[in-house]
């Protein structure tokens, strides 16, 4: 016990050292400043021993720069890339070096792996409660292929909370900043035993929100939240078990999205609108962070969240066995006004998707041969259960919004116009004699062209699509350290993937309109339609809503593959280390839970086969060298080079209607990436970071025809080329009894696309976010009183933008959060 201590001390004095707790002096100067302790290749070492790069971040450092959730991280490494798109809890997607998985639908794995206390969150969603307390996150950059868990082939966020301490102790913070923003959190531990410690956690946030609707007084974007964590710590001679339960819960308007540009559809939005007494689009600067929402249609978003796990270790007298078990629950309901406008064109109510895992992890650990070899075996297991319910509506203008559209081309559709607009079999009989001779002596032809087509009524559209996904995951692994020299290492590690999925889905929707194109009866004036005016057929039959998908699905694949690891690091001195070595990456395939995905008869395809949401599974080569070096206590240095080629890499493109899974067959990830960390003084502390990250698809074979073909050879999107970020901390003590904190952080990006739907329109330009805190504190930590602000300069940039569903060349975006500030309070024991 008094060896962990000892390393969490050392870890949190170094991370950032503005008041850090309970940290003895004797420690915090032996060691250099950036020997943070990690377990990134589940050995206790520091940064500067590992050959792989690795960002390691404190927990203070993590509180100084204000981080709540998962999505603050990359403030502080440059290789890293959060995207937060139409839903916290399903949109939210995580990169690594230019490699990542974004779209919102849980059939869509994530390519970067996300582990708290050694447990895999199987989605990024899973892991956006608040965070409690942290000792330390390890950004591993690259593919995880051995070690961690499952899907890691971008790689992996490990993230390590505090744990129970038998001392007693504990603090209550609250603050306070501008949209009447509220944060309160509380913790207390200590022993109840010599052998038992506890420890309890609680945290509650809410904000209003910084979008608004023009047509009502509503915001969007707000926090409404809490977490409750408990753990319990047993050490018991060779034996160690951690326990851990938390509850999570969000309440939460998300996510709004402002306008960018608007296209040719935009008149008739404005027209539905301003029949109904509101704004279609609103037409200010993205910067106001306005909106226009249908009165009546929500973006209400709730999560329920909890989850147990159990770690065990036990030392024998020469190997360590460590055992983690887990259960996590996620359950997700929310709604969304789907066209973005004030035109009550569709909406989504009562999107819920589930999630249920459970992982089980045991490895095997020790040394041979006079300690030269440090092997490691283990396994990992994860059964899933997913479920996901659907429902995508028509409003109250649907039909009115598809007469609109095409009443400019002199025909209409569904008689919103009445007599001064002709249906479309009227104007059909008018050019086509032929047609018009057929209806003249067919009372039923000519009175189907007479008639308007069956319109989809209010509420319509899906009723309820729902899907059932149960995966099975095992995999069996090593990972091995040959000491063949004092200063040269061999790392080499295998593992074996097994993965197998069953899919069962019941889709139910009511088109009209859908139905009367499958009918073979109608058939001349649906084929007509398909060749004058295609698009009124996508428009007026959406495949997200096309009855003829109706019915029941299964499907089921599976799945092996072999990933590992070879390394070679040689120690030039006691402070420089080169490295080189290969990795094996790879992502399971899986099913898009999407009836958009399917082909449609109306347009020629097959109709609706399980194979037509299946994608296949990606795999990296991964090959990189690179150094690590220190100066004394003062300067370190560490770079790495690294070239990823991956195959069937994973993407899911929006088509213009609906979203589709792609394998791109080859894409590549290359760059260079720095870190330092410059502690001149005791208590001044400086981090740099810097990334050159070239993403690009390089072989465009299979893309033609699809959302991807001019993708190729340009940078992918959301990915900038350049990114800079830096950290700062002074603790300067202003008495013998009170200290001072300065600290600021940023992070620059160079131009970046910011979707492949709006490459040259909508792109951020180079831009840097600032965040600051400075306060006071008592030497011994009693109590601290801080100002911080976020966001310093109010940068507004584009987090993601998209081309709004139905609505071509109209481009909207979400919206950077704006200046956040405030100030807190802390006191502890």
């Amino acid at each position: 016990m008094k060896r962990s201590l000892l390393l969490g001390a050392a870890c949190c004095a170094l991370a950032a050292p503005a008041f850090a707790q309970d940290v003895q002096t004797s420690v915090e100067d032996d060691l250099s400043a950036n020997e943070i302790v990690i377990t990134a290749t589940r050995r206790a070492e520091t940064v500067q021993d590992v050959p792989i790069a690795v960002t390691a971040i404190g927990g203070d450092l993590i509180n100084n720069a204000g981080v709540t959730d998962i999505r603050g991280f990359e403030q502080l490494s440059s290789s890293l890339e959060v995207f937060t798109g139409q839903s916290a809890a399903t949109g939210t997607s995580l990169s690594i070096r230019g490699i990542g998985t974004a779209g919102d639908n849980p059939g869509f794995e994530p390519a970067v792996g996300v582990f708290i206390d050694g447990v895999y969150r199987a989605r990024a969603g899973l892991a956006l409660a608040e965070l409690p307390p942290i000792d330390r996150v390890e950004v591993m950059r690259g593919p995880q292929g051995t070690l961690f868990g499952r899907n890691t082939s971008a790689g992996a966020l490990s993230i390590i909370t505090e744990g129970p301490s038998f001392d007693l102790g504990g603090y209550a913070e609250v603050s306070y900043g501008n949209y009447d923003a509220i944060s309160l959190k509380g913790g207390v531990t200590g022993g109840v035993t010599d052998t038992v410690a506890l420890r309890l956690d609680g945290i509650y946030r809410e904000r209003d929100g910084y979008i608004r609707d023009v047509n009502s007084d509503r915001r969007f974007n707000n926090l409404d939240r809490y977490t409750l964590r408990g753990q319990a710590l047993v050490e018991k001679d060779d034996l160690t078990i951690r326990f851990i339960a938390d509850y999570s819960k969000t309440d939460e308007q998300c996510c709004g999205a402002v306008n960018v540009v608007q296209g040719p559809t935009a008149p008739a939005v404005q027209l539905g609108g301003a029949l109904a007494g509101l704004t279609g689009i609103y037409a200010g600067k993205p910067s106001e962070r306005r909106m226009a929402v249908t009165p009546g249609r929500s973006y209400d978003e709730a999560v329920e969240e909890w989850g147990v796990s159990a770690e065990v270790t036990y030392d024998f007298e020469t190997v360590t066995l460590t055992s983690i078990t887990a259960w996590r629950d996620w359950d997700v309901r929310r709604n969304q006004d789907i066209d973005f406008s004030g035109l009550d064109r569709a909406y989504r109510e009562g999107y819920a998707p589930g999630l249920r895992d459970f992982t089980q992890e045991v490895r095997l650990q020790g040394s041979a041969f006079g300690d030269r070899l440090d092997w490691l075996v283990g396994g990992f297991y994860l059964n899933e259960k997913l479920t996901l319910t659907d429902r995508v509506r028509f409003g109250t203008q649907a039909n009115f919004y598809g007469d609109a559209l095409f009443a400019a081309s002199g025909f209409e559709l569904f008689d919103t116009f009445g007599p001064s607009v002709p249906e479309f079999g009227q104007v059909l009989m008018a050019l086509n004699p032929a047609i018009a001779a057929a209806a003249a002596a067919d009372p039923a032809l000519f009175a189907l062209l007479n008639s308007p087509l069956p319109a989809g009524p209010v509420g319509g559209g899906q009723v309820a699509d729902r899907y059932r996904v149960n995966t099975e995951a095992l995999a069996l692994f090593t990972h091995n350290v040959f000491d063949i020299s004092d200063n040269l290492k061999l790392t080499l590690g295998l593992r074996w993937n097994h993965e197998k999925k069953k899919i069962n889905a019941n889709l139910d929707a009511i088109s009209p309109t859908c139905d009367f194109y499958l009918d073979p009866s109608t058939s001349i004036l649906t084929g007509a339609l398909a060749a004058m005016a295609p698009d009124a057929i996508l428009l007026t039959c959406n495949p997200t809503v096309n009855s003829e998908f109706n019915g029941l699905y299964r499907g089921k694949r599976s799945e092996n593959e072999f990933t590992g690891t070879a390394k070679l690091a040689y120690a030039v001195t006691p402070d420089f280390m080169l490295y080189g070595g290969y990795d094996r990456g790879y992502k399971s395939g899986g099913y898009n839970l999407d009836r958009g995905g399917f082909d449609s008869v109306i347009l020629g395809g097959d109709g609706g086969q399980i194979e037509d949401l299946e994608f296949d599974s990606e795999k990296v080569d991964s090959w990189e060298v690179g150094f690590k070096s220190q100066w004394g206590r003062a300067f370190t240095l560490n770079v790495a080079a690294f070239y990823q080629d991956f195959s069937n890499y994973q993407q899911l493109v929006f088509s213009g209607n609906s979203f589709v899974t792609m394998n791109v067959d080859k894409t590549v990830s290359k760059g260079v990436e720095a870190e330092s960390t410059i502690r001149p003084a005791r208590d001044l502390t400086f981090r740099l970071g810097y990334s050159l990250v070239d993403a690009k698809i390089k072989d465009g074979a299979g893309l033609v025809g699809t959302p991807l073909e001019f993708e190729v050879g340009k940078q992918l999107s959301l990915i900038p080329r350049h990114t800079i970020t830096g950290a700062a901390t002074w603790t300067p003590p202003l008495t013998d009894t009170l200290n001072a904190l300065v600290h600021a952080d940023f992070r620059f990006q160079s131009e970046q696309v910011t979707s492949s739907q709006s490459r040259g329109i909508a792109d951020n330009e180079g831009f840097a976010v600032v965040n600051a805190r400075i306060g006071v504190a008592s030497a011994d930590n009693k109590w601290r009183l801080e100002v911080f602000v976020e966001n310093l300069f109010d940068k507004y940039y584009h987090i993601g933008t998209f081309a709004v569903p139905e609505q071509p060349g109209t481009i909207a975006a979400y919206p950077t959060p704006p200046r956040f500030y405030g100030v807190s309070a802390r006191v502890g024991f």
